[in-house]
């Protein structure tokens, strides 16, 4: 007759492979479970306002601002002057202050001819200057101490730095008279021509620094 063996929780051997199942079930349970850990949270807002650099001129057509004012009938060695009041309507300092002036329209020799054509100076007052004549003839003068902001050089010219300003300081203001003067040595060519230069002021903003 044939002898069958079994294998039960008895056999040695089979104690060992229940063990092992057992041990694999408790594992697994325990992975379900959670650790704590202490934490700590603390926070702070800070507000961020940007400044504002702003450049202006006085109204146009106004004693703050004859630069509109046309001139005509020039001849060699007139000058042209024009009050114009700059000033920083911003809140922060500048870092400086440029002057562009570019011919508008048609160039003509007036303003080409960097020797013979039209010159440009311009100076402060550290008063409003006193107008006298009538449009479009108007001369300055100062009553109180007078700085050059541009020495003479020729009217065209880019990014051309102005010096010695009041208004690079926030809320300031400069009192500034433009010359133009047509040179003696201006020949028969310029007779007739017209030109249009517009003048541009660029402020830069102060060297950035911690805040």
């Amino acid at each position: 007759m044939a002898r069958i063996s079994r294998i039960t929780l008895k056999s040695t051997s089979g104690k060992v492979l229940a063990s092992v199942a057992l041990l694999g079930v408790a594992a697994s349970v325990a992975g379900l479970g959670t650790y704590g850990s202490f934490t700590s949270t603390t926070s702070a807002s800070e507000n961020v306002t940007a400044g504002s650099v702003n450049v202006a001129l006085g109204a146009e057509g106004t004693a703050a601002n004859r630069l509109t004012v046309a001139a005509t009938g020039i001849v060699p060695g007139d000058s042209i002057q024009r009050a114009a009041t700059l000033t920083n309507t911003g809140n922060q300092n500048f870092g400086g202050v440029t002057l562009s002036t570019t011919a508008v329209g048609t160039p003509t020799l007036l303003t080409t001819d960097a020797l013979n054509g039209l010159q440009v100076t311009v100076d402060a007052c550290t008063v409003p200057w006193t107008e006298t004549g009538t449009a479009p003839a108007y001369t300055y003068t100062c009553a109180g101490t007078t700085t050059t902001v541009l020495p003479t050089r020729p009217i065209i010219g880019t990014d051309v730095v102005l010096n010695n300003l009041a208004s690079v300081t926030s809320t300031k203001a400069d009192n500034l008279r433009v010359t133009a003067t047509l040179p003696t040595t201006a020949g028969n060519t310029f007779q007739g021509l017209a030109s249009t230069v517009n003048l541009a002021f660029t402020a830069t903003q102060r060297a950035a620094t911690s805040r």
